[in-house]
């Protein structure tokens, strides 16, 4: 059983600092002590409730984003993993990286006893990690979150996008996106907001960039140089508004 999720901020070691920056203001919350060799990891603190997403500074690339899952057993939910089409990355203390049939990584690590979802902050709420995946690999790779997860598989908005919805308490849920072209298989954060508009406003405030503006969402950059989504979502549930 998945009993809480992390969604991770990766970004070009170089910017770690501008990201932390923005994702901090943006979410309302504090900045951990970094950890790690080079001081490449830190957890974004809200006040009275757990934590949910974390920083990554990445040595190589452009970054991205990617999922902890955290549970009791990490070798049981690896095994589980394998046995679904997933592959062994590498190995550390205490968790295991791992990537998905179609190469997305992702993280078994253990649970610590987190339960309690951050609030809403400023009308919206960092809520889901957004897999892109190539449209030959997207039936396999929705039928394999859901496999790992044990979440229902649902079809979203569009044709393109299929949703893996977690139990309540869990504070980031999955969205598949289909490609239309043939690059690698990545990921990229969304927020759910009351007024996307309004969101829109206060994350350009913060150094955020438009890319581009959609029917229900829209495209933004930080100031890291990563892309993430402004979504037309209730923040308190995750649905459509």
């Amino acid at each position: 059983m998945i009993r809480w999720v992390y969604a991770f901020v990766d970004r070009p070691r170089e910017r770690f600092e501008q990201a932390a920056g923005f994702w901090t203001a943006a979410t309302g919350t504090a900045l951990s002590q970094p950890r790690g060799a080079d001081g490449e990891f830190a957890t974004l603190l809200s006040q009275g409730t757990d934590a949910c997403l974390k920083l990554q500074g990445v040595a190589d690339g452009a970054g991205g984003a990617h999922l902890d899952l955290a549970v009791e057993d990490v070798r049981a939910l690896t095994e589980h993993a394998v046995r679904l089409g997933a592959s062994v990355v590498a190995e550390e203390a205490g968790l295991v990286v791992l990537a998905s049939p179609a190469g997305q990584l992702f993280c078994a690590v253990p649970w610590h006893g987190e339960s309690r979802r951050p609030p809403v902050f400023a009308a919206a709420r960092l809520d889901q990690v957004a897999l892109d995946v190539p449209g030959e690999a997207f039936e396999a790779e929705a039928a394999f979150w859901g496999g790992l997860t044990g979440w229902p598989v649902l079809t979203g908005s569009r044709p393109e996008f299929r949703v893996v919805r977690p139990p309540a308490e869990l504070p980031v849920r999955i969205l598949l996106h289909r490609l239309d072209d043939p690059r690698p298989a990545g990921a990229h954060l969304d927020f759910a907001c009351a007024d996307r508009a309004a969101a829109r406003l206060d994350h350009e405030k913060l150094g955020a960039v438009l890319v581009a503006e959609h029917g229900h969402w829209t495209v933004m950059r930080d100031p890291a140089g990563g892309t993430y989504c402004l979504t037309d979502r209730d923040p308190h549930t995750g649905s459509l508004g």
